[in-house]
């Protein structure tokens, strides 16, 4: 059977991991695909999600003392006591420290975002493909500077077998049940609060 034909294993809790790189300040200036607050919504909602499923989560910079500065506080703030990796690879799959936080994850998913898309997310989801993991990208939590950029970097994903999504549609595959305990957690990082009415729904029904 071909790899084009295999049967999909979606993500769940037990096999993904998230590898946040390089939302920082000075790189979020030149965003031009995504307004600053749309993106920084959009990550923090992420990387809450993430934590609210129990997901194993990798965080890195490059160059944050001399070049793009520290990670935008709004994430710091939404991942209390994650150690943030700072490298001077454009590749975070090229620094050891990075490489070596992925694969102690244990997880053969991996949902990656980052600015710039084309770069930073994309450079090492094609290196995870490269080496038998299944790499995803968040593309509504990743940014860059140009459409050119935007639609290019997507287009050479895909050429090289990543998987495209966005970042709340990746956490609910994840959530997988709305009776979970964590679905109230989950749909709160998404900002999602309307979803509540599932469960109040399901609960006038019981009635």
């Amino acid at each position: 059977m071909s790899d084009q034909a295999r049967v999909y294993e979606p993500l769940t809790s037990e096999n993904a991991a998230l590898v946040l790189a390089d939302h920082q300040v000075g790189l979020m200036t030149g965003v031009r695909d995504y307004s600053t607050g749309e993106l920084k919504h959009n990550v923090v909602g992420l990387a809450k999600a993430a934590r609210a499923l129990k997901l194993p989560i990798v965080v890195t910079t490059t160059a944050r003392d001399s070049m793009w500065g520290p990670t935008f506080p709004e994430l710091v703030e939404a991942l209390p006591g994650i150690s943030i990796i700072d490298r001077s690879s454009v590749n975070a799959f090229d620094d050891p420290a990075v490489a070596r936080a992925i694969e102690a994850t244990g997880r053969k998913k991996l949902i990656f975002a980052g600015i710039s898309l084309e770069v930073c997310a994309a450079f090492p989801a094609i290196t995870a493909v490269g080496k038998g993991f299944d790499a995803y990208v968040a593309v509504d939590a990743s940014g860059t500077f140009s459409e050119t950029k935007h639609e290019v970097g997507l287009l050479r994903m895909l050429q090289a077998g990543v998987i495209l999504s966005d970042y709340a549609t990746l956490m609910v595959e994840i959530l997988k049940d709305n009776a979970r305990p964590e679905a109230g957690a989950v749909y709160a990082a998404l900002d999602m609060p309307w979803a509540r009415l599932v469960g109040q729904v399901a609960q006038a029904y019981r009635k």
